[in-house]
């Protein structure tokens, strides 16, 4: 198996656990919504430290409902994600470019067009 592979099979298997194992352990159990955001967590404590907090801004746009709230969470994620894999893909594709001209050119300085990959010996 190849080093890429195995990397990639490990990062698998870590990521899997992290959505699994706070399931499977029960993590969260005892609030009465286990698994809220951090803005809601950090809004808890602080009415529990200071009752008589206001808050300095309220939001831009408040969703009319979690559903769409969620929805829209998931398409910031997933414009992101895009965004990344589009970077990503454009860093490879200019690489891959780049190795393909270096070997063209390569291949352009051997006698009389040879190939450039063919033992030093067999160049006519």
């Amino acid at each position: 198996m190849k080093r890429n592979t195995k990397i990639n099979l490990l990062l698998l298997i870590v990521v899997a656990a992290l959505a699994v194992l706070p399931l499977a352990l029960g993590l969260g159990d005892h609030k009465e919504e286990p698994f809220a955001g951090a803005d809601a967590e950090a809004e808890t404590a602080i009415t529990e430290i200071k009752p008589d907090y206001e808050p300095w801004f309220s939001p831009l746009y408040e969703p009319p409902s979690g559903e769409i709230e969620s929805a829209l969470f998931a398409l910031q994620a997933a414009l992101g994600a895009g965004v990344l894999a589009y970077y990503f893909g454009l860093r490879r594709g200019r690489r891959q470019g780049e190795q393909r001209a270096v070997e063209s050119a390569m291949s352009a300085d051997g006698a009389d067009g040879a190939d450039a990959k063919a033992p030093a010996g067999d160049r006519t």
